[in-house]
This record gives C-alpha cells, sequence and structure tokens, in this order.
C-alpha cells in the first residue's frame, strides 16, 4: 500500500496532517508546533503523551506562554529562556511528496529555522524523521538540535549501556539532574542497560543522560515497542557533560530525547539529526528486551 496523506481535525489539536499506511498511523499538528502528536499501529492505542488540559506550561516573559501539548518536537540546547521555550504557537507551513512531508514554522526571534522532515514506510510501522536547525542570522550561534519525543503514561524504557573496551580510559557517562534521586525505585542501572519506569503515584521528576553508542533506546506501552534509533555517537562536543541521549519523566509522561553536536555555527550553516522511530507489537507493556530489539531494527 502507498502511504495515504490528508489533513484532517483531531480533537483538541485542531488541523492535522495524517499519515497512514495498512500498518500504523501517524498525524502531526499544523495549526500550531509542528508536534507529532499521535502515533500508534492499527488497533492499538497510540503512544505519544496527548495534553489537551495544558498541565505544563512555561511562561515566558515578552514570548506568551509555552505550552507542552504532547507529542514529540524539536528544540533547541541547552535548556535556557527565553529561546529554548519559545512559544511554537503560530500556524505550521508543510508540503507533502509521496510519502514525505515537510514541516516548516515560521522563523524564531532568535534568528534559527527549524524544520522537520518525516518519511512513512509504505507497509511497515517505521518513520524516518530528518530534523534540521539553520543559522539564519548574521551571526553565529552557538547551540544544539534537541529532539524530544514525549510520551504517554505507564511504560518502560530501556537504554542500552556502552560495553566498547576502552582500556585505561572511561566507556560511560551518565549526567543527573539536581533532582534526579539515584535511589528513585523508577530507576535501574546495570552493566548492561539503564530502565526508566514511568509512575504515575510519583510525582517527582527524575532526569538522566548517557552517552548511548548503540543507537537506539526502547518504551514499551500501550501493546507496542516504541524504538528510537539515530546515528553514532560522535567524538564531539554534546550538552550536558556531552550526552547524546537523555530520559525524563514525572507522573504524566516519558521522555526520549536526542541530542545533537554542540558548537558555533555560522550564519547559513546548517545542523541535522537523523532518526528513524519504530512501532513494534507486543504482548503486554512488559519491559523491553534488548537482543530482541536489536534483531527487529538491525542494531
Amino acid at each position: 500500500m502507498s502511504v495515504k496523506i490528508t489533513e484532517k481535525e483531531y480533537e483538541g489539536y485542531g488541523k492535522c496532517v495524517f499519515m497512514e499506511n495498512d500498518a500504523c498511523t501517524l498525524a502531526v499538528t499544523i495549526e500550531f508546533g509542528p508536534r507529532v502528536i499521535y502515533f500508534a499501529r492499527k488497533g492499538r492505542k497510540n503512544v505519544m503523551l496527548e495534553d489537551r488540559e495544558g498541565l505544563f506550561t512555561v511562561d515566558v516573559e515578552g514570548y506568551g506562554t509555552w505550552r507542552n501539548r504532547g507529542g514529540h518536537r524539536l528544540w533547541v540546547a541547552p535548556e535556557l529562556l527565553p529561546e529554548t521555550y519559545y512559544p511554537d504557537n503560530a500556524p505550521v507551513a508543510y508540503k507533502a511528496v509521496g510519502d514525505t512531508v515537510t514541516f516548516t514554522p515560521p522563523v524564531t526571534p532568535f534568528a534559527k529555522q527549524l524544520e522537520t522532515v518525516i518519511k512513512l514506510d509504505a507497509d511497515k510501522a517505521v518513520a524516518e524523521v530528518t530534523q534540521r536547525i539553520t543559522n539564519v542570522g548574521d551571526k553565529e550561534a552557538d547551540f544544539a538540535l534537541w529532539s524530544i519525543t514525549g510520551l504517554t503514561d505507564g511504560g518502560t524504557a530501556v537504554i542500552p549501556m556502552c560495553t566498547r573496551k576502552s582500556g585505561y580510559l572511561p566507556n560511560r557517562v551518565m549526567s543527573l539532574w539536581d533532582y534526579s534521586d539515584i535511589n528513585d525505585p523508577r530507576f535501574k542501572l546495570t552493566n548492561e542497560y539503564a530502565r526508566i519506569r514511568q509512575d504515575k503515584f510519583l510525582p517527582s521528576a527524575f532526569k538522566a543522560g548517557f552517552n548511548v553508542e548503540d543507537g537506539f533506546a526502547a518504551y514499551a506501552v500501550n501493546e507496542q515497542i516504541f524504538v528510537k534509533c539515530f546515528g553514532d555517537y560522535q567524538f564531539v562536543e554534546y550538552p550536558d557533560y556531552s550526552c547524546n541521549f537523555e530520559m525524563y519523566t514525572n507522573h504524566k509522561f516519558l521522555e526520549c530525547e536526542i541530542l545533537g553536536e554542540k558548537r558555533k555555527y555560522q550564519p547559513g550553516e546548517t545542523t541535522e539529526v537523523r532518526e528513524t522511530w519504530h512501532l513494534l507489537d507486543s504482548e503486554g507493556d512488559r519491559e523491553p528486551e534488548l537482543d530482541k530489539i536489536r534483531t527487529a531494527v538491525g542494531k
């Protein structure tokens, strides 16, 4: 089957672009954002966070109110006010060609042009997501691309740890935020993986970052396993003590986050991160098994 692309209303989110095949449905907001607000296998529930009630907002002085809204978004790192939380409330231009849609919001007041390109596989629950940020100003800008996927509650995430032999040198990086309790019952660290559970009964937030060299992480929820695959770890500067992957959770959702290289980008220069999303079938919301995921996604 070829990919079907239509524009239609999605309750609470206005007009969205829907991309569908026989295996899955994906939807992106165009009245604001863009946000990938829906991704699910046929007959299954959405794996993306939906925040219709506006539970998570930030007032940005001089620019209005940023709203989480849910789903996947493209941000600018490091996390600073006002730029990171600039409200993405304006309509989004898009162009559909074949099985691919390019989403282009307005240029930000900080001279950044963001762009998200999504290509849906013709037959499988697989989407290729390319994200770009271009410095459209007349001065160099120091930043990193930040790809954040907000996922619905009740699941378990697994992140493979680096097992590369490094002799006398370290091979693993882990960053913790000041609100992250190392004894948090949602968090488990082994030599092979880190596990983070989303738990609606624990109101405190937890966040950790890692150097993920295996190029993927997974989240099991709603009888599906969302696998976020990305490029090789590069020995360049990443934000947050050189983490290329981070996980955040609270009592409402869990986020999978990819970070690009942090450096000074010259006027007209673009940074790009490519990732592939897989939605695997799962019998119940069990903890993802790394070996099975590697086989399924070719990692």
